[in-house]
This record gives C-alpha cells, structure tokens and sequence, in this order.
C-alpha cells in the first residue's frame, strides 16, 4: 500500500452574529418583500454583526469550534490563512489579529483576498504548504461582515448578504494513495476582465475610502453557472473521478437558483448539494466553509464520505476542490 503525505480536515468550525434578520424585516426598511427575494434567491434569513463583532471575532470563534472538533490545541497550529473580503483594517492581516486571540505566540499567519472564492483559494495554499513539508497543521477561515459595505438603500444587493465565519484545521497525514482521506485536487481560475459586473467602489489607493458593493446580477449569474460547473469537472477529473463519484457538494451560497442550475449541469442529483442560502445569505469567503460545518454537525457528511467544495466571486475568481473528508 502506497502512503502519500496529503492535508485532512479534521475538524469544522462556524459562527454566526446573534442578530437574525428575515425578509419580512428587511421589508419593513426597503421596498421589497419576503416573496420576492425568496422567489429569485432562495434567501430567508442572514445574520448581521453587532456593533462589537468583527470579522476577527467571528473568526477567532469558528476557530475554537473547528479547534475543539479536531481535538487540536491552539499552539500546535503553525499556519493560519484567513479568507476576506471585508478585513478589521487594511493593515495588518486580520488572520494575525485572530493568532492572537487565540494565544499563539508565533505561526504563519495571513490573509487572502479571492472574494467569494477565497476559502478555495486559502484552502489550496494552506494544502500546498502541507504536503510540501512547510506546515503540519493549519487553520483555513473565512470570516466576512459583509453588512459593512452594504448600500443598504440599493435593494438588488442588500436583501443578498450576511455575516458569519467558517473554519477548518487541516492536518498533515500519511494517507492511503487511492481512497484515502484528505484533499485529493484543488483547481482555481480567475479573470480580472469582469471587474465591473460584481466589485466595491472604493479602496486605499483609489478613493480613499472603504466604498460600497456594487453587481450585475444577470451576468454574475450566467458566467457563475457556466464557470462553477466547468470547474468542478476539471477538479474531479483531476482527482481520476467522476461526478457519480460524489457524496455531496458543498457550493458557495450565493443564489438557490444558481446551484440548482450547477447541479443539473453536471447530471447531480439535487439531495448531494448542501443547501444553507435560505438561513445565512450569501456570507462570500464563509460560505462554503459555513455550509460543510452545518453539513458535518447534522450528521450528513461522515467521514470518508467523497466532497466537492466550488465557489465564484468577484474578480472573477473561482475554483473547487474534491476532499475525501
């Protein structure tokens, strides 16, 4: 039997914001309704951060969950990348903020910026370093507060996101070559070209100013649905696997139309993808990490169980990942 040194999840980790907001709130404040946004996005309810909750808090709390969950002490992680779009300040990285909240003195710790798509995108840094030998145990979080750049006039946008944070310790084991357990193949793209359909209109450099989300929908979602299932293809075919091979798919949550529209084209049965839209919005770079913790807490995903990760964002940027969790 042929050992390959791979990173296994070993445990999950979320947090959400107290605050729950349903539609029927956000009608009272905007001119929309419950039917509408349920109709064209799935979505029923986010959770919006308190005045004292921050990207690193919500962080810091998903980490002690997926800390707790795989038995790991703090100060055995050696690498921290966090995943946002929506950082405590511009400097320094936000992933230290939560190394020391967390009370470890000294690890790699730092932020990556892929929108949506950065908790695929943190995942295979994180992997990489592992199987190259430069880190044995590492926390991937995505955490975002979304509701800060916000314009909470605009009702395309605002009714579409919340906040929250999701977390992974990955954990470097001599797994089996075929079969065994750990992430299998990573595949990320992105093409800056589309800058003006989904981006913030503002920054340090440009305005000065943390700016406001700005999209179009229609387009984001034609180019989402071509993209996603395209990577998630390439991701299997990758790993020597096909889509009949798959247990679940944990997708980013950003619209219920778009993963079903992604399912069909692939031929996947729409019971495999773990839905979370209708209760936390789309939480960006938390949301695929936030769906997989609910999944594994429910008791759907079990270990040895066959995943693809996938997500798109801004930028564009998207990519998925299969994980034999």
């Amino acid at each position: 039997m042929t050992l390959v040194r791979r990173a296994v999840i070993t445990g999950t980790g979320s947090a959400l914001p107290p605050r729950r907001v349903s539609n029927a709130e956000l009608a009272q404040q905007i001119d929309t309704t419950d039917e509408w946004i349920v109709e064209r996005t799935g979505i029923r309810f986010r959770h919006i951060a308190g005045p004292d909750e921050t990207t690193a808090t919500l962080g810091v709390q998903a980490a002690q969950a997926a800390l707790a969950a795989a038995g790991t002490a703090a100060g055995d992680i050696d690498l921290i990348v966090l995943a946002t779009a929506t950082p405590d300040q511009t400097f320094p990285a936000t992933a230290t903020k939560v190394q020391a909240a967390l009370g470890i003195d000294d690890c790699v710790a730092f932020d990556v910026a892929a929108v949506c798509s950065g908790f695929l995108y943190a995942l295979q840094v994180a992997e990489s370093m592992i199987r190259a030998g430069n880190a044995e145990r590492a926390l991937v979080i995505g955490s975002e507060t979304f509701s800060r750049i916000l314009d909470w006039e605009d009702r395309t946008t605002c009714v579409l996101f919340g906040d929250g944070a999701g977390a992974i310790v990955l954990e470097a084991q001599a797994t089996e070559g075929e079969g065994g357990r750990g992430v299998l193949s990573t595949k990320l793209h992105a093409d800056g070209r589309h800058n003006q359909l989904l981006y913030v209109d503002g920054g340090p450099s440009t305005t000065g100013t943390v700016g406001k989300l700005r999209m179009k929908g229609k387009e984001v979602f034609r180019h989402a649905v071509v993209n996603l299932a395209s990577v998630m293809g390439e991701s299997l075919a990758a790993a020597g696997l096909t889509p009949e091979d798959v247990d679940w798919v944990v997708p980013h949550q950003a619209n219920a139309r778009i993963l079903d529209a992604t399912a069909r084209k692939l031929n996947l049965a729409p019971e495999k993808v773990i839905v979370t839209v209708d209760q936390h919005a789309n939480t960006s770079a938390a949301s695929v990490p936030l769906a997989l913790d609910a999944a594994v807490a429910d008791g759907r995903i079990k270990r040895g169980d066959l995943l693809v990760l996938e997500a798109m964002g801004g930028g564009f940027t998207w990519g998925a990942a299969v994980v034999r969790f």
